[in-house]
């Protein structure tokens, strides 16, 4: 009998990227609130800007669901 392939989580797929390295790449939120970013300061907004990388730990749950993570690149 066939092995059965895993359903990705659309949801995962779409806010997560993946680097070559092995590295979870995200956006940080409050971009798009509803506070404007012209009441925030530009250090504030220079760091929302960059993204974030996920800890070691969140990146096993993220590639759970995410299983063929290669093809979201």
């Amino acid at each position: 009998m066939p092995k059965l392939k895993m359903k990705t989580k659309r949801a995962a797929a779409k806010r997560f990227k993946f680097s070559a390295g092995g590295k979870v790449l995200y956006k940080k939120s409050q971009q798009s609130s509803n506070t404007p970013l012209s009441k925030s300061s530009r250090r504030i907004k220079r760091a929302l800007r960059l993204g974030g990388q996920l800890e070691p730990g969140d990146v096993k749950v993220v590639k759970k669901l995410v299983p063929y993570h290669n093809k979201y690149r």
